[in-house]
């Protein structure tokens, strides 16, 4: 990987996992007379939110942490 990023990234890859439709394409079983294909979709959400939560907590910088390669500007 390269410097600066995290293995906590490879969690952001996750949600990409609901565009595989054939894989969530069904009817049952059935949650509360909804189809699967429905509400498995509604599922992810709080799973990407806790994704993107956990992705975010985990790789944030301390308050006044330098930010990496920063240069301070330099008129010409």
């Amino acid at each position: 990987m390269r410097k600066g990023a995290s293995r906590w990234h490879l969690l952001l890859l996750v949600p990409f996992l609901t565009l595989v439709t054939p894989w969530f394409n069904a009817v049952e079983p059935r949650l509360a007379g909804v189809p699967f294909f429905y509400w498995v979709q509604f599922a992810w959400i709080p799973i990407t939110a806790a994704c993107l939560a956990v992705v975010h907590l985990r790789t944030r910088r301390p308050p006044g942490a330098p930010r990496g390669r920063h240069r301070p500007f330099t008129a010409p």
